[in-house]
């Protein structure tokens, strides 16, 4: 636990969105780990072997989560495509940060914080289908299963996940970047 728990923790943390939850699958990793203990192999680092648990403990999670469809969703108002897209389909608003090389930005600590909070304000659904896509490589299909929802249900969902974390990042990450210039030239 003392190795290990932090890395678990953020883990399930960054893909469940909820703190008691993402300490109760971790709860539940470690008893598993310890039941399973003499089926560890070795082929792999403790820490992946221990992340492998986690991954399917989040996904039952999810699964349990979503097996009753939802009649009623929220639906958070979201852009409309033109007047975030141009019509070459890139980027119609934002900054020039937005031309950043994404492999960049991804190891910068105040982006990642950001997407991280960013993430975490996003709608359950929406957040935990862009978590299964983009974090963890999921296809459309797998997604579905997870979530019980259909492809078209998915890519909308997609579609408004990442319109809202675009905003969002606009909003804390490009915009407060602009203020900080801004007070340092009066």
């Amino acid at each position: 636990m003392d190795q290990y728990g932090n890395y678990l923790y953020s883990f399930a943390l960054y893909r469940v969105q909820d703190e008691t939850i993402a300490q109760d699958l971790v709860q539940e990793t470690l008893t598993a780990a310890l039941k399973s203990k003499d089926n560890f192999k070795g082929r792999s680092s403790e820490k992946t072997w221990l992340t492998g648990i986690l991954k399917h403990k989040i996904l039952d999670y999810l699964r349990n989560k979503y097996r009753e469809p939802v009649f009623e969703e929220t639906r958070p108002e979201t852009p409309k495509d033109e007047d975030i897209l141009s019509p070459k389909g890139q980027w119609a608003t934002g900054s020039v940060k937005w031309k950043s090389n994404p492999e960049n930005l991804l190891e910068q600590k105040d982006f990642m914080d950001v997407v991280k909070t960013c993430l975490i304000e996003l709608p359950d659904r929406p957040a935990q289908a862009l978590s299964l896509r983009e974090i963890d490589g999921y296809s459309t299909k797998k997604i579905c299963k997870i979530l019980n929802i259909t492809p078209t249900n998915c890519w909308v969902i997609l579609h408004r996940a990442r319109s809202l974390m675009k905003k969002c990042i606009e909003i804390r990450w490009i915009k407060s970047d602009r203020l900080e210039s801004d007070d340092l030239n009066p």
